[in-house]
């Protein structure tokens, strides 16, 4: 993996355990030789991500909404920033720059990025990794949800581990490095 996109909140959230973990992925990537692809912001977990990779010597790339560039305070240090006309055309980009993707803590828009990218890796619209940074246990609801909704027939067996997991920023880009995507022709059922 050359490129990860890293998709996570603009504010800090409410442990400081978020900001850490933001900075300590942004190190972990820069280390591993990893390019960031990211939001643009310079607040919040986005801003922490950066500044704690680029600090590091890494290369980090921001994909940010016109619109949003004032609300986000587009990053000024980024080795590269885009700027595009819509969130459309920012999450298409952002997936297609990038080999996997991690969720850090983050809202809805964190949420909403997060699954879309499963989803087309599901559907073989792409074959990226897909892993959430489960910091101080933020995403435990989420993954029971998830199975959840394997238990009940709306996630196929087969596409649960399509979205990894773990505490840790290293052992999840193992995890990522590993995983095996199913084929989509696999699990069709036939009519």
């Amino acid at each position: 993996m050359k490129s990860i996109c890293v998709y996570c909140g603009s504010s800090f959230g409410g442990d400081p355990a978020y900001r850490e973990a933001a900075a300590e992925t942004g190190r972990v990537l820069a280390g591993a030789g990893i390019r960031i692809i990211y939001g643009g912001g310079k607040v919040g977990l986005m801003g922490a991500l950066a500044k704690a990779a680029l600090a590091a010597g890494g290369e980090v790339i921001g994909v940010i909404p016109d619109k949003l560039r004032g609300l986000e305070l587009d990053h000024p240090g980024l080795t590269d920033l885009f700027v595009v006309d819509s969130m459309h055309a920012r999450k298409a980009m952002m997936a297609h720059m990038s080999d996997a993707f991690i969720a850090l803590p983050g809202g809805y828009g964190t949420l909403e990025e997060i699954f879309e990218v499963t989803t087309w890796t599901q559907l073989n619209y792409h074959h990226k990794p897909v892993g959430l940074l489960n910091v101080a246990g933020y995403y435990d609801a989420l993954l029971t949800f998830i199975a959840h909704a394997v238990g009940q027939g709306f996630v196929r067996p087969v596409h649960r581990n399509l979205m990894q997991a773990d505490t840790d920023a290293e052992a999840l880009l193992d995890k990522l490095a590993r995983v095996e995507i199913p084929d989509l022709q696999r699990w069709i059922e036939k009519p």
